[in-house]
């Protein structure tokens, strides 16, 4: 199928995935970074569990969120949307990447140094272009253990943007999920 070789397309999950939608569509550009909506719930290290009722859901859903901005370039920022969907079988990643990305592409991970692969963009908002991922245990536990993780994202085929991101907390707040 393509992507992170743990990783998959999300496809056809339909309102399952009606939180990760609400929250992407949600995210707003604000001074470089992305700002995501939805009552912050809780903080585990560096990450936020935010919580919303997308319309339509039959309760309230929740995600693990972090926004980062890249090191030597503050116009560009990129957010990490972690969460379960709603029928609770399938983990779902969600990466909004900066306008301008270069699709083809893709998005490229690495784990503590380690390249885990790359991922497809499958749409683009207002506000950026979205990766999205199915994450089987092998990944999530490799995110538990890791410490950093290095999210790519190209320009030009040649030109790599990378955007650490502090996975200290991401454990103990996929576990508080709903």
């Amino acid at each position: 199928m393509g992507g992170f070789p743990h990783l998959r397309k999300a496809v056809g999950f339909g309102a399952a995935l009606s939180v990760a939608l609400g929250l992407v569509i949600g995210l707003v550009a604000m001074g470089g970074t992305a700002m995501a909506q939805g009552a912050v719930k809780a903080v585990a290290g560096d990450w936020q569990i935010r919580c919303d009722t997308p319309p339509g859901a039959q309760g309230e859903q929740c995600a693990l969120i972090q926004s980062v901005v890249a090191e030597d370039r503050s116009n560009a920022g990129l957010t990490v949307i972690i969460l379960k969907t709603a029928d609770q079988k399938s983990k779902l990643m969600r990466v909004v990447a900066p306008l301008g990305v270069l699709l083809p592409s893709g998005l490229g991970l690495k784990l503590d140094d380690k390249d885990v692969g790359r991922a497809g963009f499958v749409r683009c908002l207002p506000n950026g272009c979205v990766a999205e991922v199915v994450m089987d245990d092998n990944l999530l536990g490799q995110l538990k253990t890791a410490k950093t993780a290095t999210f790519i994202i190209f320009e030009t085929p040649e030109e790599g943007i990378g955007f650490p991101l502090s996975l200290k907390g991401i454990g103990e707040g996929y576990d508080k999920l709903p």
